[in-house]
């Protein structure tokens, strides 16, 4: 009878450590079955498309700060602006040709003119830059 009790008790240990292996392997199949992840890390390579694009992006940039330096500072050159051309032959006759006008000279050079006509005149050279 000990004899049987011995072989039902070892029976009975074999079982219960199956039993516990199935059991870890189910709670291991569980967790997977979940859809838990722990972590997942990936890198991505840049092309060199992407890497061109992000090039010409920084110069781009660059570039745009340049412009916006140079025109707080008013370094850009102004548009084009000229005169009419009755204004530059009269001055051209008293000797004031192009580029910034002395006015003093201007000033004699417009003594003919009446008072509206001078503001004209010196009106268009400011718009012109030819005067400050």
């Amino acid at each position: 009878m000990e004899k049987d009790e011995r072989e039902i008790t070892g029976r009975l240990e074999a079982a219960t450590a199956l039993l516990e292996r199935t059991l870890s392997w189910l709670e291991e199949r569980q967790g997977a079955l979940t859809g838990e992840v722990e972590k997942i890390s990936a890198t991505v390579e840049q092309s060199r498309r992407e890497a061109e694009l992000q090039e010409k992006l920084a110069a781009a940039e660059r570039e745009l700060a340049e412009l916006k330096a140079a025109a707080a500072q008013n370094v850009l050159s102004p548009l084009r602006r000229t005169l009419p051309s009755a204004t530059s032959e009269m001055l051209a006759k008293h000797g004031i040709g192009e580029g910034p006008v002395d006015v003093r000279t201007l000033d004699a050079a417009l003594a003919g003119l009446s008072l509206e006509q001078r503001i004209a005149v010196k009106s268009q050279l400011l718009r012109a830059g030819a005067i400050a």
